[in-house]
């Protein structure tokens, strides 16, 4: 058996062992940190297949910052764990029974599984001889398709200042900082001196 036949059934392994975990563990802390393991173990393998950008991306935002973000939901939320796992258990059989429809519908495609003629070549054709998966990626965002990828940043720039305005409301009743008054009060009447009595209050 080769080393990438090893780090296959390896990466294979965790990921599995992971995504289980992940459902099934009861402290919901122990559930992001196994699927903060299948998510490596997905890069792993997607390094294994030659998308090194592909497998860096995985890590970067989805351990780096969704399931860190889990993570501090999770811990910083006062949630009744107890009330929702009894709330869940009502739910189970209706569950289960979607979860046999899902993997009777996976054993239909993969049994049926075929590769298409000149896929393998296909495949070849989109990576020039010579240079690696990311630059050829990089080539094609960034020369060929450059004026696709700034307006679909554009887009989505417009799309995320649109939410931001639909969503915010100026409530009269929070107190806001203003801060020129802050800087151009007058310090002589920034602070008073009174005179208190012994036995009285202000």
């Amino acid at each position: 058996m080769t080393i990438a036949a090893m780090s296959f059934y390896l990466f294979a392994v965790a990921l599995l062992t992971g995504g289980l975990f992940t459902v099934i563990s009861r402290n919901p802390v122990h559930s992001v940190l196994w699927l903060i393991l299948s998510f490596i173990s997905a890069a792993g393998l997607f390094v294994l297949l030659g998308a090194e950008f592909v497998a860096m991306l995985l890590i970067i935002v989805y351990v780096g910052a969704v399931a860190v973000l889990f993570l501090f939901v999770v811990m910083m939320l006062d949630v009744d764990f107890a009330e929702l796992k009894a709330e869940m258990a009502k739910y189970m059989p209706l569950a289960l029974l979607i979860g046999v429809i899902l993997l009777m519908q996976f054993g239909l495609a993969f049994g049926n599984w075929t590769m298409a003629d000149g896929a393998e070549a296909a495949r070849r054709s989109v990576t020039p001889e010579g240079v690696e998966n990311t630059a050829a990626l990089g080539m094609l965002l960034y020369d060929k398709y450059f004026i696709l990828f700034q307006l679909s940043g554009l887009i989505l720039l417009v799309a995320m200042i649109g939410a931001i305005v639909l969503t915010l409301r100026h409530r009269t009743d929070v107190k806001r900082q203003d801060v020129l008054a802050q800087m151009y009060r007058d310090p002589a009447k920034a602070m008073e001196l009174r005179d208190v009595k012994p036995g009285q209050g202000l």
